[in-house]
């Protein structure tokens, strides 16, 4: 590839790194996400513990195994108890936040989560995010009243089309996440999205759209992993041939499609917290945590859920670490991270915002 060295990250550059092959260039890629991630982040691994609070879900997502319709799972709602306990191992794990994950359950009420989010921040040091899906601006301002620092809601592709499709509306309501996002922001939440990779029917314009739109939109946090499909989902069945693109526009759900986002999410966001995902890891259960981390991502999310809930929680199949106690985990991780180079960070770990240069390497 033949780009200008100080020309910007535009469309057309973005979806032309997006399909780069050479090696040579991609190690001048790989190189460059790097080095601003040190220069504006640092050398710091955030560790934030996830707890899967529930796996209810009322949404009918195509993609998501903890949809609805889906069968046989062994659906399950955590006490408060049981989540504050969570929150105390990761305090003793030396975490500095905790993120509440769960399906869009109604059973995780207003009420429920603002208790939860009070009783943590009374008790602990941590940072809260939340992680409920769509819910009504009454719910997210009381949730932030009662001391939410930041809300995660994926938007999964800037492609309306594609999105109406394979995430339908509920009855009676139109989802727009973009709109949420800048509410939440209004509310004084830090504000987190993130995109599939290899969605069925993204294009690599989708993607290089996508990227760009985490800079338009100037977000604090950002997850990008590749799409994994569940056999409980009509996109890891054989639906799923009516949504794929044109096979030269497909983009591919491998690790290095995800590894290229990842370092273009970088050079276009330098100071954003960016994880390397498990759904990552899950392909390359040797070094995909690593290779993340070496191209731009500055986050790790161990898990902290129970084991018994974990295995309940079954976005996709094959999820990497499951069956791991969340202090096994901790070791594991921290003897990668130290492998690298790099240090786990200490503190809530929120973006703090820096002067942006043009990245040399575009």
């Amino acid at each position: 590839m033949h780009s200008k060295p100080e020309a910007p990250l535009d469309h057309s550059r973005v979806k032309a790194w997006l399909l780069e092959g050479d090696p040579a260039a991609l190690r001048r890629l790989w190189a460059e996400a790097d080095a601003v991630r040190a220069a504006h982040v640092g050398d710091e691994v955030h560790l934030r513990g996830l707890i899967e609070v529930s796996s209810h879900c009322i949404r009918h997502c195509l993609y998501c195994g903890l949809r609805a319709p889906s069968e046989g799972l062994d659906r399950y709602r955590m006490e408060a108890g049981e989540i504050l306990a969570c929150a105390q191992e990761a305090i003793q794990l030396g975490y500095g936040s905790v993120v509440i994950q769960g399906g869009e359950d109604p059973g995780l009420t207003r009420t429920f989560i603002a208790s939860v989010v009070r009783r943590i921040k009374a008790h602990t040091p941590l940072a809260v995010t939340l992680s409920l899906g769509e819910r009504s601006d009454g719910d997210l301002l009381a949730w932030r009243e009662a001391g939410a620092d930041r809300y995660l809601l994926r938007f999964e592709t800037s492609d309306p089309h594609l999105y109406n499709r394979i995430h339908p509306n509920l009855p009676g309501t139109v989802s727009d996440r973009f709109a949420q996002l800048e509410r939440m922001r209004a509310m004084g939440y830090e504000i987190g999205t993130g995109v599939m990779v290899g969605i069925p029917g993204q294009t690599w314009g989708t993607l290089a759209a996508d990227i760009l739109r985490f800079q338009d939109f100037d977000m604090d946090m950002i997850g990008v992993g590749p799409f994994i499909p569940s056999p409980r989902t009509p996109l890891g069945g054989k639906d799923v041939l009516a949504f794929l693109a044109a096979p030269a526009d497909q983009v591919p759900s491998d690790e290095l499609t995800t590894l290229k986002a990842v370092a273009l999410t970088r050079l276009v966001c330098p100071d954003a917290n960016i994880p390397s995902t498990t759904a990552l890891a899950t392909l390359d259960r040797a070094r995909g945590r690593e290779l993340a981390l070496m191209r731009g991502a500055n986050v790790v999310m161990p898990n902290v859920t129970p084991v018994p809930y974990r295995v309940r929680y079954e976005i996709y199949p094959g999820k990497a670490c499951i069956n791991e106690t969340a202090t096994a985990c901790r070791g594991c991780l921290e003897g990668r991270i130290q492998a690298l180079g790099r240090r786990v960070a200490k503190g809530p770990g929120g973006r703090k915002r820096t002067e942006c240069k043009d990245s040399s390497v575009m």
